[in-house]
């Protein structure tokens, strides 16, 4: 089972605003926050969205193949939360929509570091 997913960011105080505002837009709230790591999520007993300064002091980076997906409950959380995120600042990496013939429907965007992530409602609530 997960229990975090940790992302890496070279601008901490700006991606804790972008986070703030785009986990605040999806219902979650930010559980803590240190000089170098901030949690958002429901609870600390579920998993969390986390982000953070390199420990080795080196620059983040992102990677190739690497995203974490949130998942919501409508394809207007969807939409509402790719526009939120692109509003912020973020750049799109595939407006919203279904995704093969399953019924999938997501959005892709890349945050203030080029991280990748999707928002998507899973086949079985399309």
């Amino acid at each position: 089972m997960i229990g975090y997913i940790t992302l890496g960011t070279n601008d901490f105080d700006r991606s804790v605003k972008f986070y703030d505002e785009l986990m605040s837009h999806l219902g979650e709230k930010r559980l803590w926050k240190s000089d170098s790591m901030a949690a958002w999520g429901s609870s600390r007993d579920v998993p969390a969205l986390c982000i953070t300064k390199p420990f080795d002091g080196k620059n983040a980076t992102v990677g190739n193949g690497g995203m974490v997906a949130l998942k919501v409950s409508t394809k207007e959380q969807v939409d509402s939360a790719h526009l939120k995120a692109i509003n912020l600042g973020g750049t799109n990496e595939g407006s919203p929509g279904n995704r093969g013939s399953n019924g999938f429907y997501g959005g892709y965007f890349r945050d203030l570091d080029g991280n990748k992530l999707n928002v998507f409602i899973p086949a079985s609530n399309a």
